[in-house]
This record gives structure tokens, sequence and C-alpha cells, in this order.
């Protein structure tokens, strides 16, 4: 299973506000033992986010978006998102319910009357239209909830064959939403102990020359090789960071292996680095 990201919103690329929500995918992923397969952004433009959706759902990866679900007219993800698998915008029942008791108990803690067909009120609600076959994401912060689609109206299937879970741009919200929907909806994904990444730095070496051993350590050994050159690193200077990843068992032999190789190629070798 693929793990993506959308973050959505005008205010991320013209740099009013800086994203958030990468690193803390990234963070909540790798805890679970799993990885970001991709990250896209994308501006308040409704056939822009509409094309990324599609793309989404078609993909059969769990796709986590963040942004624009709000009844502003510049949160356009909900009809997006309703565009983007043919289906109409429905009031969610349960969704109503939240928001109402949102409404009412926002109404209480000023010491005001609660008018539930007030203008402003009814409009609030609009947050709950999603599209029809779609199921809750709970907000834990102040019960306005997110929601989450699949293609085939099962939420039991979106571990499976993956599904898109719409979540607020505000990060005190989006994050424990985003962890609900892996801990309640993904676990069977879930690899505990089971990535491991070893690197070593390199100094003097260059990529070209590294190549031919990185291309024989993938070819016989089931892990993942990379090469992070650096020109201005603060304590190493320019060195290139040289690694394997993947399962434990994989990587300890590929890692010795692409160790052999280094000191035949009578390279200058640094620290060692081991992350999990």
């Amino acid at each position: 299973m693929n793990f993506g990201l959308i973050v959505i919103g005008d205010e991320i690329l013209s740099g009013k506000r800086a994203d958030k929500h990468l690193a803390k995918a990234i963070e909540l992923l790798s805890a679970r033992g799993l990885q970001l397969a991709y990250a896209d952004y994308v501006g308040d433009a409704p056939d822009r986010i509409t094309d990324t959706l599609v793309r989404a759902f078609t993909s059969g990866d769990i796709v986590f978006s963040c942004g624009g679900i709000g009844a502003t007219p510049d949160d356009h993800t909900r009809h997006c998102a309703a565009r983007a698998l043919g289906r109409p915008l429905v009031l969610h029942p349960q969704a109503k319910v939240l928001i109402q008791e949102r409404m009412e108990e926002v109404a209480r803690e000023q010491g005001k009357p609660y008018e539930p067909q007030r203008s402003d009120n009814l409009h609030r609600l609009n947050m709950g239209t999603f599209p029809h076959g779609s199921h809750i994401v709970p907000n834990p912060f102040n019960k306005i909830p997110g929601f989450f689609c699949t293609r085939d109206d099962d939420p039991s299937s979106v571990g499976a064959r993956g599904g898109v879970f719409f979540l607020p741009g505000f990060p005190v919200m989006a994050w424990p939403m985003m962890e609900w929907a892996l801990d309640t909806y993904c676990q069977q994904h879930f690899v505990r102990d089971g990535w491991l990444e070893k690197s070593v730095v390199v100094f003097g070496a260059m990529e070209s020359t590294l190549t031919p051993l990185m291309e024989a350590i993938e070819r016989d050994h089931a892990v993942k090789v990379f090469s992070l050159p650096s020109v201005d690193h603060p304590e190493y200077g320019r060195h290139i960071e040289l690694g394997v990843k993947g399962a434990p068992a994989a990587v300890d032999g590929a890692y010795a292996a692409l160790l052999d190789g280094l000191r035949g190629l009578k390279s200058q070798l640094g620290p060692e680095l081991v992350r999990k």
C-alpha cells in the first residue's frame, strides 16, 4: 500500500503560511513502520484540485488531503471531491448532529441562546455536506468532522483498496484525525521494527564512481540504495552519504557488501549512521 499526502491552499504556495503537514505525516507513518510515497501541493484552483483528487481516487493508495474543507468561498475541496467521484454533495446526518452540537456548545459558552434556524448557523451546516457515500473522520478538537471516501462506498475496504481522507488545514485538528485514520483503518499495513537504514559518510568520491557499486547492491539484495551528496555540510563539508534501507535482515547483508565495495574502491570513509 502506498501512502500519499495532498496539501491544499494558496496560503502555502504564496508563502503566507509554512506547511507543517509533510513532516508530521512522515513522522506518523514512520512510527508505524510506513513511508510516505508522494506529496502534492495544490492552490485553491478547483479544476486542479479535482484533477489531483481523480488521480488519488484511481490510484488505489491511501491518501490524506489537508485543507479546504470549510464553508467559505475559497474552500473548494468538498465540491472537488464530489466532482472527482461523480457524486452529489449531501448533508451527512452524523455530521449535521456534530455540527449542531458544536454550535450549541459555543452559544452556551458565550451565554447566548442557540438558534438553529439562524442564517449563519444554517450556513455552518455546509461543512457537513460531503460526497454521497462518505464516512466521518471524528475531530477531537471541536467536533467539526472530516470525511473519507472510497470508490466502492465500503469503509472497511479503505485499508485494502485505498481511499482519500479529507482533513482540515489546521494542524491541531488534522494531525489527531490522521492518527485516528491510520490506527482505525490501516493497521494491517503496520510494520513494527520492520525498517532499517544504514549509511556511511564517504569523502572525496564522485557519484559516478560509486554508481556501479550501488547498482550491484540493489541487484543482489532486496534493499533500496540511496546517495545523498552534500557540498557545504557544516561538519563534514563536501561528502556523500551512501546507504541502504529496507527490511533489517536484508539491510545487514547489503550494508556489509556496500562497505566491502567501498573499501575495494579505497574510499575514505567517515561516520556510520543507523536509522530505524
